[in-house]
């Protein structure tokens, strides 16, 4: 029997005799913070999601609007989740862009979402070291597949919401709630390595980081 085997049935035997006993401590020898500050967290998000292919767009709160609407320039139409902030829903219906709000009156089709130029999201929390964006179906994101249908997606990312590794984002997650990662675009690649895009969600992905 393996040395491994041995530790985990040993941990079976411990937490099946004290059953009175909520959590049973469990050796973690994984980093569970980093030593990057605030802004070094920021520039290093911003760079993954650069080498991920996505494009990144830095602004304050009061140039948000406007950033919000230079992005969306090229879309004739944009989904958004009905809990987004008013303001967010004023730049999007900047032009003559169509702009649909998902379950106002009724949760929108999957025929209908591929119908639709872009999204445009919040979202939970950031993670610099990885550059992933996680997504928990909150009001202002909005349900799953709102993100996975249209080919362009933008999302919001303040500042305050990146933290630098994988477990301090794990601090701010539910984990009952349906979580989405996303590092960057949609792609995948085959048996020979070609790079597909758009196979499992937008081939656009367009982040605002709010400063």
């Amino acid at each position: 029997m393996s040395a491994a085997r041995d530790e985990v049935l040993a941990r079976i035997r411990a937490a099946i005799s004290a059953p009175t006993q909520a959590h049973l401590p469990v050796p973690r020898e994984y980093r569970t913070s980093t030593t990057l500050g605030a802004d070094e967290a920021i520039e290093l998000f911003v760079d993954r999601l650069v080498d991920y292919k996505a494009t990144v767009h830095r602004t304050d709160s009061a140039g948000l609007s406007s950033t919000l609407s230079s992005v969306l320039n090229s879309d004739k139409s944009v989904v958004i989740p009905p809990g987004i902030p008013a303001q967010w829903r004023t730049a999007c219906t900047d032009g003559v862009r169509l702009v649909l709000v998902d379950g106002d009156p009724a949760p929108l089709t999957a025929g209908q979402l591929d119908e639709v130029g872009a999204v445009v999201t919040a979202c939970r929390v950031a993670i610099a070291e990885t550059g992933t964006i996680v997504l928990d179906a909150a009001p202002d994101q909005g349900r799953r597949i709102l993100t996975l249908v249209p080919d362009h997606h933008v999302v919001v990312v303040f500042a305050e919401q990146v933290v630098a590794s994988v477990p301090e984002s794990l601090i701010r997650l539910e984990p009952t709630r349906p979580l989405t990662f996303i590092s960057g675009p949609s792609a995948t690649s085959d048996i020979e390595f070609k790079r597909v895009e758009g196979v499992h969600g937008p081939r656009v992905l367009d982040v605002i980081v709010v400063s």
